[in-house]
């Protein structure tokens, strides 16, 4: 297995090709659209070398897998699907996701409540095949209800998404609609139960200028460094400090546009008469 990452700076979102080199499979995890908020614009030059590595290195591309539905990027699955095709994919629990924000958003004409838009919809212990690799799903909701991370066990490697961050940030938040702290806890203590050298895949970092962003640590690491989170750390300790810090964080600036365009894999809904696409930005609804 061999995993190349790419760094999107403006959102601090990685996203990682799993590549079988012996079988020139891969599978996408966690795209990115580029989204200009203020102007109301989308590039795809992130997606484009995602797409660029696939092709220049006669890749078949077999997955376009979500960790969960972002609030601060839009994904580019819809985008790279047809491009590069790939099933896309995230947890089951979409659903519940679903049902909290279509009716905040009146979007049921496009975008359907039963997770349908999703070719598959992943259970605890779902295994996804790339090549001769398997990746075995892990529902692991803290952030949100649908967090799912992807376990090789053979190569000793998990991507998680929005659960663990790098040890000087901690966790994810857990303070969006369906969110839990207590479930984070469950989640991270979970990942602690992996042998140490089991490199985990981040989904962010947010370095300081000159310095790389870190897109892997190991469990070894995370267990003896994290911030907020190790092995000893008392359940109460935890969920008092996560939402006591939760509690000062300001809404991410892409919430709105990244939650209803994701619940479509970065589709932009159905068009106005005017031949038009809109995000709409409900008021005083969170």
């Amino acid at each position: 297995m061999y995993v190349k990452t790419f760094h999107d700076p403006d959102t601090a979102t990685f996203t990682h090709i799993v590549v079988d080199e012996s079988t020139a499979k891969c599978a996408v995890i966690d795209s990115v659209l580029d989204y200009d908020h203020f102007a109301g614009t989308v590039k795809t030059d992130s997606a484009d070398q995602v797409i660029d590595y696939i092709r220049t290195n006669n890749l078949k591309n077999e997955w376009i897998l979500e960790s969960h539905i972002h609030a601060d990027h839009i994904t580019a699955s819809s985008y790279l699907k047809t491009h590069i095709g790939g099933q896309t994919a995230m947890s089951k629990r979409i659903k519940e996701v679903l049902e909290i924000w279509v009716p905040m958003f009146d979007s049921s004409e496009d975008t359907p409540i039963s997770g349908e838009q999703f070719d598959r919809l992943l259970d605890e212990g779902d295994e996804i095949s790339i090549g001769s690799i398997t990746l075995e799903t892990w529902l692991t909701p803290g952030h949100t209800p649908a967090c799912a991370s992807y376990y090789c066990a053979e190569h000793n490697a998990i991507f998680v998404g929005d659960t663990i961050f790098a040890p000087h940030l901690g966790t994810a938040r857990c303070d969006f609609p369906g969110g839990s702290a207590a479930d984070l806890f469950k989640t991270v203590q979970r990942f602690y139960t992996l042998p140490d050298e089991t490199i985990v895949y981040l989904c962010h970092d947010y370095p300081k200028d000159g310095d790389s962003p870190l897109e892997s640590i190991t469990i070894g690491e995370q267990k003896r460094t994290n911030k907020q989170i190790q092995p000893d750390t008392e359940f109460s300790e935890y969920v008092a400090k996560r939402e006591a810090r939760d509690a000062t964080l300001s809404v991410p600036k892409l919430l709105y546009p990244s939650i209803q365009t994701n619940l479509r894999l970065g589709e932009f809904g159905v068009k106005s008469k005017n031949g038009l696409q809109f995000i709409k930005i409900p008021i005083n609804a969170l």
